[in-house]
């Protein structure tokens, strides 16, 4: 579990002009304008870039890397076309880098942080508007990273070429097993948790439609007022290797999800943390450094979903598909998450069991789906400039953090031939201090904290904070297995 990088927040693109367009129309030079979704990553203030991390057992070779790229990129017209989609030439010698390093580059600081400060140095760092809006940058270390990497390689896409979901369906189209270099990695496979009340049952049915449509109301009016006048309260945040198998032991001992595993693990991780933020604020006049939380604190998470029909990792031939149900490009909503935070010493499985109930009350709402189409359709209908000014139509910037999780590859892999010691991806632009992206690969669990430095100056702490907490859930499971087996 660690922080790849502090990310510095500033608006990175020049601001484009929007409204409606007629999609029939030939656009001609102009070529094709972004999707609604794209402008709301792409507007002044919040121009949102994806990051992607991969380490590389072994050292790069630069010529064979921009190969593989080329064939694997060049193939699709997002990677090939401007702002607006304007088709290009693209000289791959200008998206694909290998800065020279000098050992004394890496002895003074140590690889790890060498690492860390390019990666953050790179967020500042606007992408040419006049090229295809991605790039990459690999790093060949002369030392081994502590996940074991001998090269890294940083990934930029503006995130208006798509969402994760379809960024990841891309990588996973051109990687190959590590255990076999001519087969496909296993996609993840998404399934529903089956409902627990009998599909027959006309009253069962009736009784869930109504608990859904209760729970859309309540969430749209939430997210409106939100959207208006509901700030969360000023705290100090507004502005390991086996992690992944601690995380499925909880959930198996508290029958649960991963997902409110981590939510959990969140929660308690970000209330562990802002508890010694404000005894440090309050000059340590508290004993044993606890009891420091407000009464009163109002902290809510955006949480990012993907709302096509189709869940999952998909083939990327079939997301590029015009047909396809689950299309490329930015197919995200987003719901807000209200934290309860607290110190819960006495039972931390109280963290994923509160978790678990907000999921599964979210999940039973379409506020995801209204937060999505009521801004494409402001958008359609009104134009940027009107969007621009209600935030429910637009990314969120009253809560204090936004929260995405990603599902990687189940089973080590290798790009190009090289082998992937680790994976992990991060967004930087957005107008929160605080952004936490979950993604695993393989039996490793990784969460990546993306920060303002002017907020936030020390992300590690939270990171530790994170760690500390799961460790703590980990023992309160075995606490639970250990009654449990001894009653039996």
């Amino acid at each position: 579990m660690e922080a790849n990088a502090s990310f510095e927040f500033q608006s990175l693109l020049k601001p484009i002009k929007t409204g409606r367009q007629d999609p029939t129309k030939d656009h001609g030079e102009l070529g094709d304008p972004l999707s609604p979704m794209g402008r709301l990553f792409h507007r002044p203030g919040s121009s949102i870039y994806i990051m992607g991390f991969l380490g590389s057992k072994t050292a790069i070779d630069p010529r064979h890397f921009k190969a593989g790229v080329a064939s694997a990129f060049l193939a699709y017209p997002r990677f090939t076309t401007k702002m607006r989609w304007v088709k290009t030439e693209v000289d791959i010698d200008q998206h694909v880098f290998f800065p020279k390093i000098e050992p004394k580059d890496t002895s003074n600081v140590g690889v790890d942080k060498f690492v860390e400060e390019y990666t953050r140095d790179l967020t500042g760092i606007p992408l040419d508007m006049s090229k295809p809006l991605w790039d990459v940058h690999v790093l060949n270390l002369d030392k081994m990273t502590t996940q074991g990497a001998m090269a890294v390689a940083l990934f930029r896409f503006h995130h208006c070429i798509g969402d994760g979901m379809s960024l990841m369906s891309l990588f996973m189209s051109f990687t190959r097993k590590a255990s076999d270099p001519t087969a496909k990695p296993s996609l993840p496979v998404f399934s529903r948790k089956k409902q627990q009340m009998d599909p027959e049952s006309k009253r069962g049915r009736c009784l869930s439609f109504l608990g859904v449509l209760w729970n859309t109301l309540v969430d749209i009016f939430y997210l409106l007022a939100t959207a208006f006048f509901l700030d969360d309260t000023p705290n100090p945040l507004k502005g390991p290797k086996d992690a992944r198998q601690n995380i499925k032991f909880v959930k198996n001992i508290t029958k649960t999800t991963l997902n409110d595993v981590v939510m959990g693990v969140v929660e308690a991780g970000v209330s562990r943390y802002l508890n010694r933020r404000y005894d440090e604020i309050n000059g340590n006049k508290t004993k044993n450094n606890i009891g420091n939380l407000p009464q009163k604190l109002r902290f809510r998470a955006t949480i990012y979903f993907n709302i096509r029909a189709v869940q999952g990792i998909q083939a990327v031939e079939n997301m590029i598909n015009k047909d396809s149900l689950a299309r490329w490009g930015n197919q995200v909503g987003y719901v807000i998450y209200p934290f309860k935070i607290m110190l819960r010493d006495n039972n931390p499985l109280d963290y994923v069991y509160r978790a678990q109930t907000m999921m599964n009350r979210k999940k039973a709402s379409m506020e995801s789906y209204f937060s999505y189409h009521i801004g494409r359709f402001l958008l359609n209908a009104f134009g940027f400039k009107v969007v621009n000014s209600f935030h429910v139509a637009s990314l969120p910037v009253k809560p204090t953090m936004w929260f995405s999780n990603m599902m990687g590859p189940q089973e080590e892999i290798s790009i190009f031939g090289y082998p992937v010691a680790y994976l992990g991806c991060s967004c930087f632009g957005q107008t929160v201090a605080l952004m936490i992206h979950v993604m695993s690969y393989a039996e490793n669990l990784n969460f990546i904290l993306s920060t303002d430095d002017d907020v936030i100056s020390n992300s590690h702490e939270l990171c530790n904070d994170l760690e500390q907490s799961l460790e703590v859930i980990k023992v309160a499971a075995i606490a639970k297995k250990n009654s449990e087996e001894s009653k039996d």
